[in-house]
């Protein structure tokens, strides 16, 4: 059974007369989303306190080429430019997993390293490559408040997808080190589940 959620909120007539103009794009564990005019979206969610901590990612990585830019916020919204591209999952099932994107995923786990995130982890349908293989990060839930030191959400979809293997050996081109860390970690967080 679908669970109903409170989603009543004051906005200015602003943000409602953008509102009004949009598109129903879906909804997801946190919070609904709309496409609105201008390559906007907005998330309307269910806790302000999610909201909050979404809102306090997303400006803390102000400036980073792999989070799309806030454009305003309330206790419950969060207004930001749309990401445009295919969800990480389904372009891996059209175009295979290159060694361009691996590094481009790697980049994304140091960029976190660099804006102090504790959670160094991001599941593959949170993100975006747009055409030209560059990545965007569209729920950057609890990156401060959860802790893990490696990407186990995103071992853990490429191994769904079967390409955790070749992400491993084109890490390793890049990166020989934290390839066999992730992959040790990797595997011993399966031992112990």
């Amino acid at each position: 059974m679908d669970k109903k959620y409170d989603v009543s909120l004051e906005l200015d007539d602003e943000v409602e007369n953008l509102l009004k103009e949009g598109e129903y794009l879906g909804r997801g564990h946190n919070g609904i989303v709309y496409l609105l005019p201008g390559k906007k979206i907005i998330k309307i969610f269910y806790d302000k306190k999610i909201c909050l901590k979404e809102a306090q990612v997303f400006k803390r990585a102000k400036g980073s080429k792999y989070f799309p830019k806030i454009i305003k916020h309330g206790d419950k919204y969060i207004i930001r430019e749309l990401v445009e591209g295919i969800r990480l999952d389904k372009y891996i099932k059209e175009n295979g997993l290159t060694k361009e994107l691996t590094k481009e995923l790697y980049k994304v786990i140091k960029e976190f390293k660099k804006l102090q995130f504790t959670k160094l982890d991001i599941r593959c349908r949170d993100v975006y490559v747009d055409g030209k293989g560059n990545i965007k990060i569209i729920d950057p839930k609890n990156s401060y408040s959860r802790k893990k030191s490696y990407p186990r959400h995103l071992m853990k979809g490429l191994e769904k997808l079967d390409v955790l293997e070749v992400f491993v050996e084109n890490l390793k081109k890049t990166d020989t080190r934290v390839a066999k860390e992730w992959m040790d970690k990797f595997k011993k967080y399966f031992k112990l589940n």
